[in-house]
């Protein structure tokens, strides 16, 4: 039966079962293919679940990292800005003084203004109390002093103040318009029509003279 039969040379039909043969084999191959496929495709469920939990843990800690750094960027700040508002050396501030009005009449009780800035450039805590502002009037040359706003009323309450960069602390003082000396000692007198100028000062900071008149 191996022997082929037909009006055909022999070789032709060795030919066409071989390749009939072949046809067979990889026919054969493929279905050995696909079965050994099938069966290795039963792990992929498990490599899935592990990419999936990695995933999953992932998205709960971003998750749970943005509203802690929203919430905390307020209060790390805050802490920062606390932290950084240590005392106010005098170096950190200045001083000026200004006269709400150039001339005054004999009897008018002058007032002046006092600000206070801090020039620093950090945030810093000063006790501006009116004990420790010191307001004084002095001739025009400066030569004699006539009045002190501390000769009198050396104590005053506290006034503790938190600056920021370049804010400013303002206050307001009115003068009898009499002499007085340290301690309140001696008799205070009103000082005659002339030319006069202001200063204040803060610890050593001192501000600059400031002119008005007594007319």
């Amino acid at each position: 039966m191996l022997e082929p039969n037909g009006p055909l040379p022999p070789e032709i039909y060795w030919r066409r079962r071989v390749f009939a043969i072949g046809i067979l084999v990889v026919a054969l191959a493929l279905v050995i293919w696909v079965v050994l496929a099938v069966a290795r495709g039963g792990d992929s469920p498990g490599d899935s679940r592990t990419a999936g939990s990695s995933t999953v843990t992932a998205e709960p800690a971003e998750a749970a990292a943005k509203p802690s750094g929203e919430s905390g960027a307020p209060k790390t700040s805050a802490a920062a800005s606390s932290a950084a508002a240590g005392p106010c050396p005098d170096q950190s501030l200045a001083i000026k003084v200004t006269v709400e009005q150039p001339t005054y009449k004999t009897g008018e009780q002058p007032v002046f203004g006092i600000v206070i800035t801090n020039i620093s450039a950090v945030p810093c805590t000063r006790d501006m109390g009116s004990g420790l502002q010191q307001v004084s009037v002095h001739t025009l040359d400066g030569q004699r002093r006539l009045w002190s706003s501390t000769d009198c009323y050396p104590d005053g309450q506290p006034d503790v103040r938190t600056m920021s960069r370049g804010e400013q602390a303002a206050f307001t003082v009115t003068w009898s318009g009499t002499t007085s000396q340290p301690s309140c000692a001696g008799e205070r007198v009103q000082v005659p029509p002339g030319a006069y100028s202001v200063v204040a000062q803060l610890g050593s900071v001192r501000s600059m003279a400031e002119p008005f008149n007594i007319a």
